[in-house]
């Protein structure tokens, strides 16, 4: 169902254009891949020199909404889950980010322009899992 009074088609339109460009020039101008799981990952045992493109990215997307909430009004956040949920979700999500070689943003958004085939089956495979997740928590587990 969609949130009629709260739909953002152009900021979420705005949004993705910079997210596509973002994703483009560390690409075209470093060599790297916008993978969020593999900066911060990289971020723990960083190669000599390796951590300050990391830094500035990581503080990029922090610094993103709060330059946004300055000028506009952040939409309220809402979470429908208790602690325990929120922590076995998020296991379960770097579990398979490190099963999977990759997140969403490596396959989804970085895979995917590049046409590759891995990355096709991963985000295949987040979508499929979500589907899955969503139909077995509201019918099931309901």
């Amino acid at each position: 169902m969609i949130d009629w009074l709260n739909f953002t088609p152009w900021q979420s339109l705005a949004g993705g254009i910079l997210v596509g460009l973002a994703t483009a020039m560390l690409l075209l101008l470093n060599g790297k891949i916008a993978g969020i799981s593999g900066i911060v990952g990289g971020l723990l045992g960083p190669a000599a020199g390796d951590a300050g493109w990391r830094v500035a990215f990581i503080a990029g997307l922090v610094a993103a909404p709060l330059l946004y909430g300055a000028i506009s009004t952040l939409p309220a956040v809402r979470i429908d889950a208790n602690a325990l949920t929120l922590v076995v979700a998020g296991l379960l999500v770097g579990f398979g980010t490190r099963y999977g070689s990759g997140c969403t943003s490596g396959h989804g958004v970085c895979g995917l322009s590049r046409f590759s085939v891995r990355s096709m089956l991963a985000t295949a495979l987040f979508i499929l899992a979500g589907f899955g997740v969503v139909f077995l928590v509201r019918h099931w587990l309901g």
